[in-house]
């Protein structure tokens, strides 16, 4: 790390990481998380910067007591972080028990939710199907079901545990979700932009242990899942919207499935390997061998006591770190690549200790470590009852510092999909920062274009990757700016952007999105238009003097870069257009 100070502004170069990963060491950060009272059951928490200011949020929507079953418990629920650990609770809607997703579903900017639950007790559209989405206004408080075609499927009894992901990389997120016990199965509905959602894979039957989880487990550009199912763990999808099991040399899980799976590269070689309670409750940990099966690689990790995993780098050395809940006991074993695996942290939740949820990730105090959430049962029957706690890593921040979460390098992304962009940034105290992303297509040099700018430090923001020319050399870089200090970071390897699939292409000609799209961009040779129009089928290419170029004709015509006299344009910026729709082409020679 060295120091260059343009203009009078320090800017810190360099992975930006201290010397040496810390200790771990927790401490309870819960102030504020009652009221709501809980009461039993499983359910599901996220963290998420849901009002954009900067501070992680937490969201559910509760357990068997929402809504208002022996508790205050009710809807979505929103505990707003304030950036040091503490919490204040907003509650929306009647209904609950169940699992949630949170992510920008219709494209606007703010962040927006997907919810199964069991409790579907609500008097309006809001909360009165079993799988439902909501658009938020970027406050947290308010939001507006946008359902029409979700819970269609023949899901007649609860659906739980929720997530979110560009299936088919056509530019907005879908739903996936998975059965509340036995029997609605495992359903996934594709978005269509408009508040309309149909079902592209799902099967009903078998018996559930609830969780779901999204990523591109063999680095194909296709999002696949895991879920906690009696039918099977992994299913890898096309691209398309269809999936297909390949739980291949995985040993057997429970009645329930292979219960509280996690998908992470613990690895580092860009695919996705999974950790779940094993049929006796031991921590099992195995890798994608990159050809469709997998690896065990959980030697010393325990044989017994555990409940539910994930996957995190809790130290920020760069590698992956297992965390397994079980028997009133939180454990962290720090990870190398997968051969060996050192406890370095443990906490302990009062007796029984029963596990109903757990969530790693969010960095609520802004040390540039992830922190803990988890419920859990406390008490002795029949006062029995769920207790959320909140636990942050208490490591103090004496510089600046900050570092990719994912992209890790070796993903593969499609153009015009959505993903998810995740960083760390450690602050000094009392201070708040911004942050910036940029992207290179050419290695970690450049040349670097505008992501995005202003972001308040949440550590997510959710980006449609653009279409280039397909590339193995992909690099992203993140500035986060305190006062006049900027500190920066590339991602850690390079990772590879893919064309747009035959999904997405359609959806971009059907007018789905924002309807402007050219790949490769920026190109030397021919580059495709699409341009959703109405019933133009005309492409009018101008330079940026506002001068026709070149005239085009049908549905998704090809720029060989020449004017209409058949000459070669110079190189630089021209803008194609159909009807209300603009796409900006860069050409390089």
């Amino acid at each position: 790390m060295h120091r260059l100070p343009p203009l009078g502004v320090a800017l810190l170069v360099g992975l930006a990481l201290p010397c040496a990963a810390p200790a771990l060491d927790y401490v309870e950060s819960s102030q504020g998380l009652v009221p709501p009272s809980w009461e039993g059951g499983r359910t599901e928490l996220e963290f998420s910067d849901v009002d954009a200011d900067g501070n992680v949020d937490l969201v559910s929507i509760g357990d068997h007591g929402s809504p208002y079953i022996n508790t205050d418990e009710h809807g979505i629920m929103v505990w707003f972080g304030d950036g040091r650990g503490a919490w204040s609770v907003y509650q929306s809607g009647n209904f609950g028990y169940g699992g949630i997703a949170l992510g920008d579903i219709n494209n606007d900017g703010l962040i927006d939710a997907a919810y199964g639950m069991h409790h579907n007790y609500s008097s309006n559209d809001f909360g009165d199907q079993i799988l439902e989405a909501a658009l938020g206004d970027g406050t947290g408080k308010n939001w507006i079901a946008w359902d029409d075609g979700l819970a269609t499927s023949g899901e007649d009894w609860g659906m739980f545990c929720t997530d979110l992901a560009d299936i088919d990389n056509d530019g907005d997120l879908d739903i996936g979700s998975n059965s509340f016990g036995c029997c609605a199965g495992v359903h996934v509905y594709r978005n269509h932009g408009d508040g309309t959602w149909t079902q592209s894979f799902g099967f009903l039957g078998g018996n559930s242990g609830m969780e779901f989880i999204f990523g591109d487990i063999n680095a194909d550009g296709f999002m696949d899942f895991v879920a906690a199912n009696q039918t099977g763990t992994v299913y890898l999808g096309d691209g398309s919207g269809d999936f297909a099991n390949a739980d291949g040399n995985l040993p057997g899980g429970s009645s329930t499935g292979r219960n509280g799976p996690s998908l992470g590269d613990i690895d580092n070689d860009g695919d996705l390997d999974i950790a779940f309670k094993g049929s006796s409750a031991s921590l099992e940990v195995w890798l994608w061998n990159g050809i469709g099966n997998w690896i065990r690689a959980a030697d010393g990790l325990p044989s017994s006591g555990i409940a539910t995993t994930q996957l995190n780098d809790m130290n920020g050395d760069g590698w992956l770190d297992v965390i397994g809940l079980g028997n009133g006991v939180l454990r962290i074993w720090l990870g190398d690549g997968g051969a060996t695996w050192t406890q370095a942290a443990q906490i302990n939740f009062p007796s029984p200790g029963t596990w109903s949820a757990l969530r790693v990730g969010g960095d609520v105090d802004h040390n540039g470590l992830p922190d803990i959430a988890a419920v859990t049962k406390q008490g002795n029957f029949p006062s029995d009852y769920n207790r959320l706690r909140v636990f942050r890593e208490s490591s103090q921040v004496g510089a600046l510092t900050a570092r990719f979460v994912s992209p890790r390098g070796g993903e593969r992304l499609a153009g015009g999909s959505i993903r998810f962009i995740d960083w760390m940034a450690a602050v000094p105290p009392g201070e708040q920062a911004r942050a910036a992303i940029e992207l290179s297509a050419h290695g970690p040099e450049g040349p670097w274009i505008p992501v995005a700018d202003g972001l308040p430090d949440g550590g997510r923001y959710q980006w449609r990757v653009p279409v280039v020319a397909e590339t193995d050399q992909a690099f992203l870089r993140l500035r986060v700016t305190v006062g006049a200090e900027i500190v920066e970071t590339t991602t850690p390897r390079a990772f590879s952007i893919l064309p747009p699939t035959a999904a997405s292409i359609g959806e971009w000609t059907g007018g789905a999105g924002d309807g402007a799209l050219a790949f490769p961009n920026p190109s030397g040779g021919g580059v495709r238009l699409l341009l959703s129009g109405g019933r133009e089928e005309i492409v009018r290419v101008h330079d940026t003097g506002g001068r026709l170029v070149r005239v085009l004709h049908g549905a998704a015509p090809v720029w060989d870069g020449r004017d209409e006299r058949g000459g070669s344009v110079p190189a630089g910026v021209y803008c194609a257009t159909r009807g209300g729709k603009t796409v900006r082409v860069v050409r390089l020679r």
